[in-house]
């Protein structure tokens, strides 16, 4: 009698897509790129908040975005003909592991703005939930994707505020963590990707992509591809340490607080307003809190809601009175 083969069996001769491979080890570099960003903002070699606004940001999320486009597409390719349950278990195990090793890592690193809802966090989060998408139609996966995408323009409420629902994404108060990836919008991420290649699957176009055989360039992006979780894992303690010791011989300037202030202070400014605005702006606000102990208070990482109230009142005071000195002033 002839043995009928497993699903994993069935899988396991399925041909390697290594554009996917690239593609992923594309992003992880580009990932690595934006930490290296942030350790320099840290030490102090570039400016506070540089990664936090403007082009960075977009380029962080967008990192984000594509790599989890990528996770939906990787869903699809390995389970489209069944779930490897054995495989899918023990995957899921390691991105669960890594992800509370992170935030256990952070937390007492920086505990402030430790990582609780990060991208290993989302991934794993995926990895369960977009099984229930495997059998959908494609085009009802992206419908889904689609609404996932732009829910927390509709639907954010107070209540997600609570520290036990701020994963869902849909808070009206962003939370201080050093990578913060909900599951609104960026669960659309991953429904995309399985969209998308439930569509390609179908219409045999990862047939023809495994056939593609890139040249010896890609090596290096298709092994990060290929060991993408053991990458995120190590890239950032290496470069961070690289900084760290160069920062040992060579330290970055000292600057004041208020001159760390004032920095941050116009670079979030200039994300709604013109640079005028936002010089006078920032020298308000500095002197304002200066007239008590609130930026003692704003260094020190206090949370109250006293300070979070005063620094609203100090803003909005700030807003109006710069308006008045600049009256052709506003968003650009």
């Amino acid at each position: 009698m002839t043995m009928q083969p497993t699903t994993d069996q069935v899988q396991a001769r399925t041909p390697r897509v290594q554009v996917i491979d690239i593609a992923r080890g594309t992003a992880l570099v580009a990932m690595a790129i934006y930490h290296f960003a942030w350790d320099l903002e840290f030490f102090g070699y570039a400016d506070p908040g540089m990664t936090a606004f403007g082009g960075w940001k977009l380029f962080a999320r967008s990192i984000a975005s594509s790599f989890l486009f990528l996770v939906g597409v990787s869903l699809v390719l390995a389970h489209a003909k069944g779930i490897r349950w054995r495989g899918f278990r023990k995957r899921l195990a390691m991105v669960v592991a890594a992800a509370a090793a992170i935030s256990v890592a952070t937390w007492f690193a920086m505990p402030d703005t430790f990582i609780f809802f990060g991208i290993l966090h989302q991934i794993a989060f995926a990895s369960v939930v977009g099984l229930a998408f495997l059998r959908l139609p494609p085009l009802l996966t992206l419908v889904v994707a689609a609404l996932v995408i732009v829910a927390p323009s509709y639907l954010r409420n107070e209540a997600f505020n609570h520290p036990a629902l701020l994963w869902v994404g849909l808070n009206t108060v962003a939370p201080r963590s050093n990578d913060f990836v909900p599951v609104f919008p960026f669960f659309g991420a991953v429904l995309a990707g399985m969209g998308l290649a439930g569509l390609a699957l179908k219409s045999g176009l990862f047939d023809a992509l495994a056939r593609l055989k890139p040249g010896a360039w890609s090596k290096p992006l298709d092994f990060f591809g290929r060991h993408s979780l053991a990458f995120y894992l190590i890239h950032q303690p290496v470069l961070i340490s690289l900084v760290w010791a160069w920062a040992q011989f060579f330290p970055a300037p000292v600057e004041t607080r208020e001159v760390g202030f004032l920095k941050s202070c116009q670079i979030s400014c200039e994300q709604s307003r013109d640079t005028d605005f936002c010089a006078r702006y920032c020298v308000c606000m500095l002197d304002e809190l200066q007239k008590d102990d609130s930026l003692d208070r704003l260094y020190a990482s206090d949370k109250s809601p006293e300070l979070k109230a005063r620094i609203g009142d100090t803003a909005a005071m700030c807003t109006a009175r710069t308006d008045s000195e600049i009256p052709t002033g506003g968003a650009q």
